[in-house]
């Protein structure tokens, strides 16, 4: 078994130039699950993969994260084959938040008899699920309010922290491993996202030497972050991944 993340995009909200901060998990060469569904997102992979994704990983709600979702219910919802069988897994807390965004319009499509979720196959998450046989960690991160925006782990493999603040209590099982980190990281801090001064303050030097940085604000931002010393992603990236672990305890969930 081979896996790969791919960086669908990197760039913060407003950076639409960078895509939307989302990524896919391929598994050899294809994918596997999709990180986050923003508009750019989404339309990256179609590019890459010609066809909407069918497992979705939902780190948080804002739209460059989710603003994809009604495309992917669009289509799943007039094609048979895929109504109510696409995955999306996020945490018990996010499935209010994701409705009112989402998934309370009045008469989601004109001809009726339809609900949003109708398209997805719902399952809430709260400290890791199963997918195609891998067990993957739900990581709390630190994003504007409490208990709103998670990351995902694969042990071995990778982390994908989502839009966050330092995490260095939640990442420090990963510090001693080999997996790849993909981590928030602007240029300057702010209340709701790491920034480049960040890094030496909350990580040990082996944790930031497998730090792979996205959610840049701009293309001179990252090549500053790069120029830092530090790996910054680009979209389109795709970064072969060491092999997960295998999970001991199938009980989490």
């Amino acid at each position: 078994m081979s896996l790969a993340l791919r960086f669908l995009g990197v760039g913060a909200a407003q950076a639409v130039e960078l895509g939307s901060s989302n990524a896919v998990l391929e598994r050899d060469g294809e994918p596997l699950l999709t990180i986050d569904c923003g508009p750019e997102g989404l339309t990256a992979f179609e590019q890459t993969h010609g066809r909407h994704p069918d497992a979705i990983y939902i780190t948080h709600a804002h739209m460059d994260h989710v603003g994809g979702l009604e495309r992917v219910a669009y289509r799943a919802l007039f094609d048979p084959g895929r109504c109510g069988r696409v995955r999306l897994y996020l945490a018990p807390s996010l499935v209010p938040v994701l409705h009112e965004r989402l998934a309370s319009y009045p008469n989601v499509v004109a001809e009726g008899g339809r609900n949003f979720w109708d398209a997805f196959q719902l399952i809430p998450a709260a400290r890791g699920f199963w997918h195609e046989g891998l067990w993957f960690d739900v990581l709390p991160a630190r994003h504007h309010a409490p208990g709103t925006a998670f990351g995902l782990g694969l042990r071995g493999a990778f982390v994908w922290t989502g839009d966050t603040r330092p995490i260095p209590e939640v990442l420090e099982p990963y510090g001693t491993g080999a997996e790849v980190i993909a981590h928030d990281c602007g240029l300057h801090a702010n209340p709701s996202h790491t920034g480049l001064e960040d890094l030496a303050r909350e990580y040990s030097p082996a944790l930031r030497a497998r730090l792979v940085l996205y959610h840049h604000a701009s293309s001179t931002d990252a090549a500053a972050i790069a120029a830092a010393g530090y790996r910054v992603a680009t979209t389109g990236l795709r970064l072969p991944l060491p092999p997960p672990e295998i999970a001991a305890d199938a009980g989490r969930g």
